[in-house]
């Protein structure tokens, strides 16, 4: 009977367990909308030796800057290397090589 239950409760927790990892999976993936300026990363951050698409964003008193995906950055670089925008970038963020990359759903260049 002891044992019975003792699996019973183990299972129940491990469930619990299970779900809550889940919802944090699905808010760590979740797209969202950072408004900052799009600039490059050499020419005018001087903080890479190659250029490199980057939205810098006010957090309080600090910068923060995501690197947008390859494919995002390749699509906009031209319009902001020799000149900084005001952008909106819509995405889901991730850490690589100790850098924040915005894979990017949407980019709207003001």
């Amino acid at each position: 009977m002891r044992t019975a239950l003792s699996m019973a409760l183990g299972l129940t927790l491990v469930f619990a367990l299970a779900l809550t990892a889940s919802a944090e999976e699905k808010q760590a993936g979740k797209a969202k909308t950072y408004e900052g300026t799009l600039t490059c990363a050499k020419c005018d951050l001087k903080i890479e030796s190659k250029c490199a698409t980057v939205l810098k964003v006010k957090d309080g008193d600090k910068d923060v800057v995501y690197y947008l995906d390859d494919a995002s950055g390749k699509k906009n670089h031209k319009a902001i290397c020799t000149e900084a925008k005001p952008a909106k970038v819509t995405g889901t963020v991730s850490e690589k090589d100790g850098k924040k990359v915005l894979t990017a759903t949407k980019v709207e260049i003001q």
